[in-house]
Parts: structure tokens; C-alpha cells; sequence
């Protein structure tokens, strides 16, 4: 572990001989950068500017060129929270704030944040191994209430006409959660995952891949029933390597993709959110029981883990 600067900001390096990720504490604990050296490829999405400017508590996400590995908590989408009622801010409050430097660790660090506004104290210990990264999480509820959370890794990645997602056999459906999209239809349309039929132009899809820049859309959807098996990946057939996300089931039960085709901000990017809720608002998700809640004066943990494969 060492210190550098990264975009004009300070960041703790994780190195190895065959990785190589950055961290920014300052700015929401992002994961900004993670080069597999042996392909001599960037799997996290880079913001193009050359400093990154700095949020600020309840920034909107979209105005802080989005890119690497942000934390999504305690919920995703900005709105009411069932504890107190008070709002939870665009992409959840952290990662937006400054994360306090807790241990630093020889091949990785420990960093904490702790809410002005609910009961919670959520730290992350970053670890870089040979072929990947492990993140372990303990989120601790400080109130005599349940609290109830979302948590999702909001990880960008680069994507090309190679690109394709693979998942668990029993990720065969899946619910559109876009207000409009001119294949997926309204907010809550049902299709069958991967091929389905565009809505608008009646031709076949396959929403395992990716759409060109041109197309200027946006898809977002959540497969339709609980993960049985704790794992997701993107492959990229153009230099035989995949990013596989492995993760508990029970604790991580949901999975959403986000796919920018240039409909947002411009960029050509996507994501996979293994989740602890659904629909990404936390309101929402705790009335319809699809949300995670740590017990009063307690503590819920789980482990992520990002691992490179090759592949044929």
C-alpha cells in the first residue's frame, strides 16, 4: 500500500504484480481504478475530465462525472427513508462523503463513515488479492429500531460490442425499472431474460449484450425472483478475461443491470448490482418486504468479492 494522487485527489494504492487498484477516501471511498496488468486493461469506466471534482453530502450523482466503484446506501434512488422520514440523498448518502482512514493494511484498508442524519456507521476493508478484489462490510445500526437499508456496488465498467452478461440460470426473467424504454416498455414490464421482443420495434434482443453508443438509451432492470446462487459476471471476449462477482445469496439476495447505450451523460458504460433490495428506492422496498434491516443496536456484515477469469 502507498500514496499517491489520482485526478488532483489523494489516493492509497493497491499493488501487486498483477493488479493494480486506487482508492479515494475523500471521495466517498470510490474504488476509481482497478488495471489488470496482464491484459493491460481497465475494467473500472474513467471519467474523462483530469481532476475530479470533490462532491458534497447530497450531491446529485450524475453532476460528479460518474466512474470506478461507489457504494450505493442506505438506498439508491432519492427519497423518503422508513426510519425518520428524512430523505435520503441521489445514489444513497457515502458516496458522496469522506471516509475516515481506519487501518492501513499492507496489501489493503480498512475506511469508515458514519451518517449525519440515520443511525448508522458503515465500514469497508479493501483487500487486493492475486486475482481480484474482496470487500468486507459491517454496517452497524446505533438506534433502538431496526434500520432498514439498501446496499449495491454501483461498479462502472467499460463496455464494448464484445461485452456480455452472464448469469444464473434462475435469473430468466427480469422487470424493466426505467420510467420508459423503447424495448422494455413502461416501469414494471415483464421480459423473458437473456432474448426477449423490443416493444417498440417488434425485433429480437438479447439483453445480455450491449446495444451500440448510437442507440442513446438507457436500460435498467432487476431479475424477477431471489438469487439461489451468489454470483454474476461480464465478459470480455476481446481479451478472453471475465470480472466475476461472487457474494452470499442470503445476505445479497437481488441483481440489477444498468446498461448506458450513450442515454446518459454521454457515457458508454455498465453496470452489474448484486443488492440487498429491490427497486432501488428504500421507501418502497421496505413496504413490499424486499429490503434488508439490521436488528436495534446491531450489526449485519457481508463479503463482495471481484475476481478476474479467463475465458475462451
Amino acid at each position: 500500500m502507498k500514496k499517491e494522487t489520482f485526478k488532483g485527489l489523494e489516493a492509497i494504492i493497491l499493488e501487486n504484480e498483477y493488479l493494480k487498484a486506487v482508492v479515494l477516501p475523500d471521495f466517498g471511498g470510490k474504488v476509481a481504478s482497478f488495471y489488470d496488468k496482464k491484459a493491460e486493461y481497465e475494467w473500472f469506466y474513467q471519467s474523462k475530465v483530469e481532476e475530479l471534482p470533490m462532491p458534497h453530502y447530497g450531491s446529485k450523482f450524475g453532476e460528479y462525472t460518474p466512474s470506478g466503484y461507489d457504494d450505493l446506501f442506505p438506498g439508491v434512488d432519492e427519497g423518503p427513508h422508513p426510519f425518520n422520514n428524512r430523505k435520503v440523498p441521489d445514489h444513497g448518502e457515502v458516496w458522496s462523503m469522506v471516509w475516515e482512514i481506519e487501518e492501513e493494511l499492507d496489501n489493503g484498508i480498512t475506511l469508515e463513515v458514519k451518517s449525519p442524519v440515520f443511525p448508522y456507521i458503515l465500514k469497508k476493508t479493501i483487500t487486493l488479492l492475486d486475482d481480484g478484489l474482496e470487500v468486507r462490510y459491517r454496517a452497524t445500526n446505533t438506534a433502538e429500531a431496526p434500520f432498514a437499508y439498501i446496499w449495491a456496488p454501483n461498479i462502472l465498467l467499460n463496455m464494448n460490442e464484445h461485452t456480455q452478461i452472464e448469469v444464473p440460470e434462475e435469473c430468466d426473467e427480469i422487470i424493466s425499472i426505467e420510467p420508459d424504454n423503447e424495448h422494455l416498455g413502461a416501469w414494471g414490464s415483464r421480459h423473458p431474460f437473456p432474448i426477449t421482443q423490443s416493444k417498440d420495434t417488434k425485433e429480437e434482443i438479447d439483453l445480455s449484450k450491449m446495444a451500440p453508443k448510437e442507440a442513446q438509451n438507457v436500460e435498467k432492470f432487476y431479475f424477477a425472483t431471489r438469487l439461489n446462487n451468489g454470483w454474476c459476471r461480464a465478459v470480455q471476449k476481446d481479451i478472453s478475461k471475465a470480472l466475476y462477482y461472487s457474494f452470499d445469496p442470503d445476505k445479497i439476495p437481488f441483481l440489477s443491470v444498468f446498461k448506458n447505450h450513450g442515454g446518459w451523460l454521454g457515457d458508454y458504460n455498465f453496470s452489474l448490482q448484486p443488492s440487498t433490495g429491490m427497486y432501488d428506492d428504500v421507501y418502497v422496498a421496505n413496504k413490499i418486504d424486499r429490503v434488508s434491516k439490521i436488528e436495534p443496536e446491531g450489526e449485519d456484515l457481508w463479503i463482495f468479492k471481484v475476481t478476474l477469469e479467463e475465458v475462451e
